[in-house]
């Protein structure tokens, strides 16, 4: 299991800093990349990328909420981002931008929208190494949870365990102390938490605190 910080609510005036201070105690940070087209809203490209591959040897976990990821999302490997998360919707054919990232040498997921049911990707799921669970609309921080999302987290592990795959559960919107306990009882081991982290007085402590919960919720201690 695994806190991912979004870097969507941190302080884009010392992003630097914000990032320093809990790269000791995390796997990877959370890029949301948005168009204004997919989403109603704009937000990092490029040169954020760019500049965190400098900054951190941290993994980079870019979600792409646009809708031209097979043009985008190669290039944001090419400047380091490790791992590409794009909604398969916008794509005529998905499966070949996901063998095209992989051939890149990038860690590949998709995501379904609240609204969206897992058999939408489940002819994705043995190729992918990550399905991303929205659990608000995608397009905004700082959103509440939708606890009707919950239910498609435990059917996406069960699925998984039935068909022996092997794609990591990834949540995103409105995790925090007191929400993170039903995705990870469900099944998730990625969480990823924007304002309860970057809104925190210290960044670290609340990744923690937050891993621990769902380690709990999980019924696990390390894993």
């Amino acid at each position: 299991m695994s806190i991912a910080p979004s870097i969507l609510a941190a302080d884009f005036a010392r992003l630097g800093a914000e990032v320093a201070e809990v790269a000791p105690v995390v796997p990877s940070i959370h890029v949301d990349v948005m168009d204004g087209h997919y989403v109603p809203n704009i937000t990092l490209g490029h040169p954020v990328v760019a500049s965190l591959r400098r900054a951190t040897d941290r993994q980079l976990d870019c979600h792409l909420m646009i809708t031209d990821p097979a043009v985008y999302g190669p290039q944001l490997v090419d400047l380091g981002a490790d791992s590409i998360t794009f909604h398969p919707e916008v794509e005529d054919d998905p499966l070949a931008l996901v063998h095209r990232l992989h051939e890149q040498g990038a860690q590949v997921g998709v995501a379904i929208k609240p609204a969206h049911p897992v058999s939408m990707v489940t002819e994705l799921l043995p190729h992918v190494d990550l399905l991303l669970v929205m659990t608000v609309e995608p397009g905004f921080g700082g959103q509440s949870f939708l606890a009707h999302a919950v239910p498609k987290v435990a059917e996406a592990a069960t699925w998984r365990r039935e068909h022996d795959a092997r794609f990591r559960i990834q949540v995103d919107g409105g995790i925090a102390a007191g929400t993170i306990d039903a995705p990870a009882a469900a099944g998730a081991e990625v969480f990823v938490a924007g304002s309860s982290v970057f809104g925190a007085t210290d960044r670290a402590a609340a990744c923690q605190d937050l891993l621990a919960r769902a380690r709990a919720a999980a019924g696990t201690e390390a894993t």
